[in-house]
């Protein structure tokens, strides 16, 4: 997977459905034990609510996944919640909506919209970023050329994580494996191709959104 939505900060928002108060928390949780730990918080902090449904995705692919109803009427919670976190690519989350009963019963089809609405309430209230597969760069040219290649990475808004000006000059830059062959190019053309290109290594970087 070349990209994926994760959380920076989490976050709690709120609607109220027919006086029933849904309070969304979203949590940036990278295992299943962090995921759980978080859960059982909620339901501490919010012992007195009729309900503390959950879900939650965990690892880049979305491969492992849970979600709970916590008493209310099957498939009409945590499986709303959970499509709404895949729905929205996130990944590395977990979502409590803490449930106030009004006094009004909202039948199947209430439940699932408010139980969505609420997560999404949640999810406006965080931060975001994109985690990117990207290559590590070595950079190395001449200061007659260094101009055009900073600048050809700053279209693609991409700034050196460390500058060395030498007798040449040379730069450490991550850039998206996605495009990284046409930036590459883009580089050595920038150069007149007096420069030098070290893949160092491929990791995961964080782009906020």
């Amino acid at each position: 997977m070349d990209s994926y939505k994760v959380l920076l900060s989490g976050g709690v928002g709120e609607i109220v459905e027919k006086k029933s108060r849904f309070i969304a928390t979203v949590r940036k949780c990278g295992t299943e034990a962090e995921a759980a730990a978080f859960i059982d918080e909620m339901k501490k902090k919010y012992w007195d609510a009729s309900h503390n449904c959950s879900a939650f995705v965990i690892g880049g692919e979305g491969g492992f996944t849970r979600c709970s109803d916590d008493g209310e009427p099957a498939g009409t919670a945590g499986r709303p919640m959970l499509e709404v976190l895949l729905g929205e690519g996130i990944r590395d989350a977990a979502v409590v909506v803490t449930r106030y009963f009004g006094g009004t019963l909202l039948g199947t089809g209430g439940l699932v919209r408010a139980y969505g609405q609420a997560v999404k309430a949640g999810l406006a209230a965080c931060t975001t970023g994109t985690m990117r597969r990207g290559w590590e760069l070595v950079i190395t040219t001449d200061y007659n050329n260094i101009g055009r290649v900073l600048y050809t990475l700053s279209r693609e808004n991409i700034a050196p994580i460390e500058s060395n000006y030498a007798e040449s000059v040379t730069l450490r830059a991550v850039i998206p494996c996605e495009n990284s062959e046409t930036l590459i190019d883009g580089l050595v053309g920038a150069a007149r191709g007096r420069i030098k290109i070290e893949k160092i290594k491929d990791l995961y970087y964080v782009q906020n959104n």
